[in-house]
């Protein structure tokens, strides 16, 4: 009688396999997390680039460029209550960029040896188009448009507190600073050699 006998192979190609699948989908759930964390720091990097553009424009685009400005002339060919014992103007357009911007929306601060001075324009100053000065002020609801030119009227003596050129206090050099709504803002250092309507200070 003649006995069989079966040698049984062990076969390891199916967990070679297995193993390599294992592998394979071990590596996809990783790439998957790294494209997902790049993904997400690039959204957040362009996010801030946007917001930093737009906090770069406004403060660069919305403010006034100031191109002169003088001693309040008064009846001289100015507005009768600006005179020079009282008030300034300043020649201005809105920085290339700019959109309108509303004039009662505009502030300004003025430092001197005798106090600050805040005040609103539309209210406490006056904005009027240079080449219609005869047409008045502007209301406080106008919108300044860019490229347009303007005069800036600027009281200077307010609530006891006097910057203005005939000062007897006599300040040489006097702070002024306007701030556009949420734009940018523009300081100015006046110099104030005279007393005189007309007389330059910027």
């Amino acid at each position: 009688m003649k006995t069989d006998q079966k040698q049984v192979q062990e076969d390891n190609v199916a967990a070679i396999g297995i193993g390599a699948m294992i592998v394979f989908i071990a590596l996809i759930l990783v790439a998957a997390v790294a494209a997902a964390v790049i993904i997400q720091t690039a959204e957040k990097l362009q996010q801030n680039a946007e917001t930093t553009g737009d906090d770069t424009a406004k403060n660069l685009a919305g403010k006034f460029v100031i191109y002169d400005g003088f001693v309040a002339n008064g009846a001289n060919g100015g507005l009768a209550e600006y005179d020079s014992d009282t008030a300034y103007f300043f020649t201005a357009t809105l920085a290339p960029g700019s959109t309108p911007i509303r004039i009662n929306t505009i502030t300004y601060q003025m430092f001197c040896d005798d106090g600050l001075i805040e005040g609103v324009f539309g209210q406490d100053a006056d904005v009027q188009e240079m080449h219609n000065g005869d047409n008045g002020v502007l209301a406080a609801t106008v919108e300044l448009q860019p490229k347009q030119q303007y005069v800036l009227w600027i009281n200077a003596d307010d609530n006891g507190i006097d910057c203005a050129a005939g000062n007897a206090a006599g300040d040489t050099t006097i702070d002024l600073s306007i701030h556009i709504g949420t734009g940018g803002s523009t300081h100015l250092t006046l110099n104030v050699d005279s007393v005189e309507a007309g007389a330059r200070v910027v």
